[in-house]
């Protein structure tokens, strides 16, 4: 399975999917003019993938800030994830949030409480 990388910029995230080892990683800020746009070949990408995914998926999840748009594109990414993790599937979310970041962390614990994936909230100090 090919990756999909999308090098990051100041308005939208860095993603990197390897389809080969199931290591996901979205980072950086998320305020695309168009977040559909944005995060079409990231979902086109995925309805490839969950006709073969790996026997394990670990998603990392740094973001520092996203908009409201850009949280509906994430939480349809995580649906997608949902479909794997349903047929038995490993599927793990890894969301990093700064450590005064309650925002970010309530985030994660309000998508935590919409999909059924396993989430592990990880406090990350300042750098």
């Amino acid at each position: 399975m090919n990756s999909l990388v999308i090098e990051g910029s100041p308005k939208t995230p860095s993603i990197n999917l390897d389809g080969s080892n199931g290591a996901f990683l979205i980072e950086g800020r998320s305020i695309p003019e168009n977040s559909l746009d944005f995060y079409k070949p990231v979902m086109e990408w995925l309805d490839s993938y969950i006709n073969a995914p790996q026997e394990e998926t670990d998603v990392t999840i740094k973001l520092e800030y996203f908009n409201t748009s850009s949280s509906k594109c994430i939480l349809d990414v995580f649906k997608k994830l949902e479909s794997i993790y349903k047929r038995g599937k490993k599927v793990v979310i890894n969301w990093h949030y700064e450590i005064d970041d309650e925002d970010m962390l309530e985030a994660g614990e309000d998508y935590q409480s919409i999909v059924k994936i396993p989430f592990f909230m990880i406090e990350d100090d300042d750098e």
